[in-house]
């Protein structure tokens, strides 16, 4: 299959690219590149790509390609608070724009990396994908609001398929501290505290960025009457753990480390359990590998070898909402997100109207 990426340099799509490329699929790449300067360990995959804000993509771009994976967006609940209006502007109105703009192309299919966040505030219960939407922050909204609109979009040549992600964890080539085991086994592995800044009742399902590449990978190679306008909540079902679960779980795996809770810290609002059983019982081909604990283990494993520092999880590098603050406080990028010398980059072999970049 000839896959479009959006997002392809971001902590998801470092990680699914290459996976893409081992199942030979033919990979291509778009991106605004936000996340240059976030690099750990091994740099990023080499595919043919465009340098392109989202809000930009044309027709003549999209042409040729049998799915569009997009990934691309503001990438969590604390980033997306940062400007509401530019939440919706970049992860509902572009997005849906990336999928008319897509249908109109041609492609058949259409991946849209949706979250759980849009439960938001859903208490003890575990939740299907029938479950009723209570997103609780701008970003949760938005992923509501694309599966609304791309939905309707489906017709006999036109298939969207939803993978509502769990919150991620793992080792990428653009890692990030700002997401809940990430950062606890960093706290751990360079303070020997594993640090809550929030009372450790909430829930929070998890799951390996790995694993999220396999499904989106299942999904895409399943039958397209198998995922036609379907949505997936992607994850574990026994992968759902209260934050204090997780922290005892990076006790256990990080040497000498105790478990510490910010002053005055409250219950977290967003707090939700969801059931992963549907994509395992419709997706044969979705085979997760990883848990908490093995995931805990590998951070812990990653950052030892990288020599890692407290000043270096909780700078500006590796977590979103304050890498842009400080892209836009240095005018590299403008108060919309966008380059300040924008430019538009197609690699040598990206297609455009559907003929090959020379």
């Amino acid at each position: 299959m000839r896959v479009l990426v959006t997002g392809h340099l971001g902590y998801i799509g470092t990680n699914l690219v290459p996976m893409l490329l081992d199942r030979n699929h033919d990979v291509f790449g778009l991106d605004s590149d936000l996340y240059e300067s976030s690099n750990f360990g091994s740099p990023p995959v080499e595919i043919p790509q465009m340098k392109k804000d989202i809000r930009d993509v044309a027709i003549a771009d999209l042409r040729g390609f049998d799915a569009i994976v997009h990934l691309a967006g503001l990438s969590n609940d604390p980033l997306g608070d940062l400007n509401p209006d530019l939440t919706y502007e970049i992860n509902h109105q572009a997005s849906v724009g990336l999928a008319k703009q897509a249908m109109l192309a041609g492609v058949p299919r259409f991946l849209f990396s949706s979250s759980c966040s849009i439960y938001g505030a859903a208490g003890d219960d575990m939740l299907d994908e029938s479950a009723v939407f209570n997103p609780v922050t701008p970003y949760g909204h938005s992923k509501e609001l694309v599966e609304r609109d791309v939905s309707r979009m489906a017709s006999p040549d036109f298939s969207p398929t939803f993978l509502r992600n769990a919150t991620a964890y793992g080792v990428s080539p653009r890692l990030r501290f700002d997401l809940v085991l990430n950062n606890m086994v960093a706290w751990a592995a360079t303070t020997g505290q594993v640090y809550l800044k929030s009372d450790g009742t909430p829930w929070r399902p998890i799951v390996h960025i790995a694993d999220i590449s396999r499904a989106f990978i299942a999904a895409l190679e399943a039958p397209r009457e198998l995922v036609h306008n379907q949505a997936f909540n992607v994850g574990v079902t026994s992968d759902n753990y209260r934050i204090s679960e997780l922290a005892e779980i990076v006790a256990e795996v990080v040497p000498g480390s105790r478990i510490e809770y910010a002053p005055g810290g409250g219950p977290d609002k967003r707090t939700y359990r969801v059931s992963c059983d549907k994509i395992l019982r419709m997706l044969p081909g979705f085979q997760p590998e990883w848990n908490a604990r093995l995931g805990a283990l590998e951070l812990y494993e990653a950052y030892r070898n990288a020599g890692l520092r407290q000043e270096d999880f909780e700078g500006p590098r590796y977590k979103r909402i304050a890498h842009i603050q400080e892209l836009v406080n240095t005018g590299r990028l403008s108060p919309s997100l966008r380059w300040t010398q924008p430019e538009e980059v197609w690699s040598e072999g990206y297609l455009l109207h559907g003929k090959p970049v020379r």
